[in-house]
């Protein structure tokens, strides 16, 4: 009987890189511990800033965080207070002192299959019905310019006595094209009734030729497109014959 694969471990190294970037010897299991604790908590502790993803990179003395969010205000905080807090916070988690943390923002958070996840999730523990959870977060998706999004719920859906699975799909979602750009997410929403989980899958389209495979080059991507933006022309009213400016 046919399994179904992890459609973002299928594609790492061939369309999609890493989200730990470092090199270790004898301290592998350590590290790799360590990176899962550095997650952990920072899911916890960024739980409502909309966190998606976190991309580690280490040298011999010091770690590179790159949060990956759609509220970099709430990661930020006032003047940096809060990733000064958070820079202490990690400090004691890594036992090291060459703490850097670099903040993306991510501009269409409707695309991002992890953010949709968790917003699905919120709104199943605030009780809203299941059925227009997952059709707003379709039509946002779709609304936005994805190809195609499944989602897929299961558990005591609005309380019944005993579990089920639902699930909308738009579009299509090629599972089997490993040139797919697939991205996947699941989060668990803790409701009254029990445990729900929530999968999301979101095909944003194909990408051809050799693609760049270093962790944050969407980011990189969009700061080159910001700096050579070219600044908006000023508009300027018409002329009318006698030579007074139209409004």
């Amino acid at each position: 009987m046919g399994q179904k694969t992890h459609p973002v471990g299928f594609r790492l190294g061939i369309i999609r890189g890493w989200d730990s970037n470092w090199y270790a010897a004898r301290d592998l299991p350590v590290k790799l511990v360590e990176d899962e604790e550095i997650r952990r908590y920072l899911a916890t502790r960024l739980r409502r800033a909309g966190l998606s993803r976190c991309v580690i990179e280490r040298t011999l003395k010091s770690v590179v965080l790159t949060l990956h969010t759609s509220r970099p205000g709430v990661v930020i905080g006032r003047s940096g207070s809060e990733v000064e807090k958070l820079r202490e916070e990690i400090k004691k988690l890594t036992n090291k002192e060459d703490i850097r943390i670099n903040i993306n923002e991510i501009k269409r958070p409707e695309l991002d299959a992890e953010l949709v996840a968790q917003n699905v999730a919120q709104q199943l523990e605030g009780r809203v019905s299941f059925r227009r959870a997952m059709k707003q977060a379709v039509t946002a998706a779709m609304r936005m310019g994805a190809e195609g999004i499944r989602i897929r719920v299961a558990g005591r859906l609005g309380g019944a006595e005993m579990g089920r699975t639902e699930q909308y799909l738009e579009g299509r979602v090629p599972l089997h094209t490993i040139r797919a750009d697939i991205d996947f997410a699941q989060a668990t929403s803790h409701t009254i009734y029990g445990s729900i989980g929530v999968k999301v899958w979101i095909y944003r389209g194909e990408i051809l030729g050799q693609p760049d495979l270093s962790p944050n080059i969407q980011a990189q991507r969009q700061q080159m497109q910001q700096q050579f933006q070219p600044p908006a022309r000023k508009r300027r009213g018409r002329r009318s014959r006698d030579g007074d400016q139209a409004s």
